[in-house]
């Protein structure tokens, strides 16, 4: 399959799949779920994965790896959704399966920002280098703490479903 045909539909499923993942931790985080937003959130992440594999390699690369790992993660990040219906401990569940999912996207969106524009692939040329690392760092610190901060919040009795 062409790599450019494909390149603009993924960059924008990702795109929307980013966005709709920080609504849904912005919910989380008011324990909060809404059907609608979760929906958008698992599906066009979900695509993300799939339609990174249109791109052909003769060899696995990174990104396949992350991918494979998302969609691990996405199995049972859905199934907490549905058929259990967020009941429990399925509840908590989606909300960590969830968060590791949008860091999963975001941590991939990093690694293209360095590879791709300019100004921060003078910083990290290969990937290697402290700024990317520390970035990525940074990162994962900060969704480590939203995703223990939604755990507390989500709660049986404290959860608001719309």
């Amino acid at each position: 399959m062409d790599p450019i045909a494909v390149l603009a539909p993924h960059v924008a499923i990702s795109l929307v799949g980013i966005v709709s993942g920080f609504v849904l931790i912005r919910d989380f985080l008011h324990s909060r779920f809404r059907s609608s937003v979760i929906w958008i959130f698992l599906a066009f992440t979900t695509l993300t994965s799939v339609t990174g594999y249109l791109f052909l390699r003769d060899h696995v690369v990174p990104s396949h790896v992350v991918g494979g790992i998302a969609l691990l993660v996405l199995v049972p990040t859905w199934l907490a959704w549905r058929p259990y219906c967020l009941f429990g401990r399925w509840r908590r569940a989606f909300v960590i399966g969830a968060t590791i999912s949008q860091w999963l996207n975001i941590f991939v969106l990093v690694a293209q920002l360095f590879q791709k524009v300019p100004v921060l692939h003078q910083f990290a040329p290969t990937g290697s280098e402290p700024p990317f690392g520390v970035t990525e760092g940074v990162v994962l610190l900060l969704f480590v703490v939203v995703a223990v901060v939604a755990w507390r919040r989500n709660r049986a009795s404290t959860v608001r479903f719309d």
